[in-house]
């Protein structure tokens, strides 16, 4: 029997090269040689293509193939810019297509939908850098709004990149600009104290239409405020599966996950990240890309429900054919 030629994507512009490296690499290492012809097509820093170890364009690195799985974080690989370059090459794809990713990577906008939908967030404005008001006047709005202390968030990046703690009014308007000179755009959310949660969820697995996998408690260094970028590329993360919510809370977490996939209109799967609070969780975002290298958080949920990154990448597979 022919094998199924997978393309998997790796690398990327994005801050997240190192772990879309990782992922890529776990993707490769997890597909069955015996079903599976793996093509390893590399995205340098440089936005550049790469195919057999030669730079190539796009159209060439595809060719032949039946199927991508995307091991890209962040940038052009959750942006909507590498899944239009599928949809015009005709390739089939795992997750979502390009404007619900697009829609999940910008905080903003996503922030915006989830809660017309009615999930409980946190209090947020966002600014871009086409805002007519000054920072002085940006964070005037924010307290007029909601008090400090202040969580800022880069609009448009993923793992935790580029994310502040602002303890006072004094502070936002100098944070804000920073924020926008080095990303373009700013989420200023209150700070929530609590306990985070991560829950993944694959579509049409198990009998099921949307099935959840158990909520898993984020367990980070004790002495940091919140979940750093580093914390990612150090591999400092833990994920607590099964976790000690409480049923009601897990209950909650996973109401919430479903529909705020569905919200977003995602494919295949997602990951969406929670602050369990004791007035309940609430949603912070939602991943249309989760990492499956061995310190991310998706593969300790499949193994906890007695599954696996083959089984997953092997199910995906078929959703996208």
């Amino acid at each position: 029997m022919a094998r199924t030629v997978v393309g998997v994507l790796r690398g990327g512009a994005s801050s997240e090269y190192e772990l879309s490296l990782k992922t890529g690499a776990a993707i490769m290492n997890a597909l069955p040689e015996d079903e599976y012809d793996v093509r390893d097509i590399f995205i340098d820093k440089g936005g550049y293509w790469h195919s057999r170890g030669m730079p190539t364009d796009p159209a060439r690195a595809l060719s032949q193939v039946d199927v991508v799985l995307s091991g890209l974080h962040g940038g052009a690989g959750e942006d909507g810019t590498v899944q239009r370059i599928l949809d015009r090459a005709g390739i089939s794809y795992a997750g979502s297509g390009a404007m619900p990713a697009a829609l999940s990577l910008n905080k903003i906008h996503a922030s915006m939908a989830l809660k017309n939908a009615g999930l409980q967030m946190p209090h947020a404005v966002g600014f871009t850098t086409a805002s007519t008001l000054d920072t002085g006047e940006m964070a005037r709005l924010v307290f007029s709004n909601f008090g400090p202390p202040y969580i800022i968030k880069p609009g448009n990046q993923g793992a935790s990149h580029g994310i502040v703690l602002v303890a006072t009014i004094i502070e936002l308007p100098d944070a804000i600009g920073d924020t926008l000179d080095a990303f373009g755009s700013a989420l200023v959310e209150e700070y929530l104290l609590g306990d985070e949660a991560t829950v993944g969820m694959v579509e049409d697995f198990r009998g099921e239409e949307l099935y959840v996998l158990p909520p898993a408690r984020v367990v980070y260094p004790e002495e940091a405020p919140f979940l750093h970028f580093e914390h990612h590329t150090r591999g400092e993360v833990n994920y607590m599966v099964p976790s000690d919510f409480s049923d009601l809370e897990k209950r909650a977490l996973v109401d919430a996950a479903r529909a705020a996939h569905r919200a977003l209109g995602l494919s295949h799967f997602s990951r969406a990240d929670f602050i369990v609070t004791r007035r309940g969780p609430y949603l912070l975002e939602v991943n249309a890309y989760p990492g499956l290298h061995e310190h991310a958080a998706f593969p300790r949920m499949l193994e906890s429900v007695g599954s696996s990154v083959k089984d997953f990448l092997k199910h995906i597979i078929q959703l996208a054919r």
